[in-house]
């Protein structure tokens, strides 16, 4: 018997690879193939502490490398409810159809940043996890540049962005596709130095925190309404210390900078080239050194 509809036609093609559904400062889509070489070859658990936009974890599950289940942390919350939604079929429905009707206003100025209040007014958290999920994907895609940033009340803050052509609110073929990837993944919201209480010898960890600034105009830091800095980085560099000990294997990013260089002397280190592209001057938007450390 058939139902009159394909796999394909439903967006549920096997094949499909999955991306990641937000685009995140930082994020590494476009670093995976320089990632790829310094990736071990085996591993446990795949271990994500910074999840952002998770592009080496949907990397790995298309080349089928999640032996293990794989543990995503995020310290911005609403991030990580859209990871929860996106895994929960029934939560994932409510969402296609909430982008469905985000997507028509696109090009609406008004209605992004009514949209963007809600979170100024009270009872935003009795929202459903699906309409805040659909809120954060659909500003992010229609904001500045793709940034998630928030205040220090923990506010999305990022203006409307210049579009000519509407950008794309729904890609529910792509979603499905994380969906399928995400039933792999136990997902919590907590800062990274929690992933102490679950990596275990053999997990492979990859630490991508915020960067450590290049300069003093060049810091991008506030994902949670906090600002990430020297202090923090030298936590980062305490649990991937803590974590060596532990037999797990690590790979980290962060910028190239005499601060990041100092705190992982001893380990294995590669440089690799990144484009940033948030910058409000174009003219610095181009090839950066970023560095690799690893423990194997």
């Amino acid at each position: 018997m058939t139902t009159g509809h394909t796999q394909r036609d439903l967006g549920l093609a096997p094949d499909r690879p999955a991306a990641p559904f937000l685009k995140w400062a930082g994020g590494k889509g476009k670093l995976v193939g320089q990632l790829e070489p310094l990736l071990p070859p085996e591993f446990g658990r795949y271990i994500e502490p910074f999840a952002g936009g998770g592009a080496v974890f949907f990397h790995l599950h298309n080349a089928g490398r999640l032996a293990g289940r794989a543990v995503l942390a995020d310290l911005n919350a609403e991030l990580m409810n859209c990871y929860r939604v996106v895994r929960d079929r029934a939560c994932l429905a409510e969402l296609i159809e909430r982008l469905r009707r985000h997507a028509g206003h696109a090009l609406d100025r008004d209605y992004y940043y009514r949209v963007r209040a809600w979170d100024r007014k009270p009872g935003y958290a009795r929202r459903s996890p699906a309409e805040r999920a659909a809120r954060t994907i659909f500003l992010n895609k229609t904001c500045y540049n793709g940034l998630y940033r928030e205040n220090s009340k923990a506010q999305f803050n990022v203006p409307y962005g210049k579009w000519r052509r509407p950008p794309r609110v729904l890609d529910e073929a792509n979603l499905r596709a994380c969906h399928r990837a995400l039933q792999a993944a136990e997902l919590h919201n907590e800062g990274f130095e929690a992933c102490l209480d679950w990596a275990r010898p053999g997990d492979f960890a990859y630490l991508d925190p915020p960067y450590d600034p290049l300069s003093s105009t060049a810091s991008f830091t506030t994902y949670t309404g906090a600002t990430f800095g020297r202090r923090d980085q030298e936590r980062v560099a305490s649990v991937f210390r803590e974590l060596d000990g532990r037999g797990c294997r690590l790979l980290l990013s962060n910028s190239d900078t005499p601060l990041i260089r100092g705190l992982y002397r001893g380990f294995r280190t590669e440089t690799i080239l990144a484009r940033r592209s948030i910058n409000s001057n174009a003219s610095r938007r181009g090839p950066i050194a970023e560095l690799a450390v690893m423990n194997y």
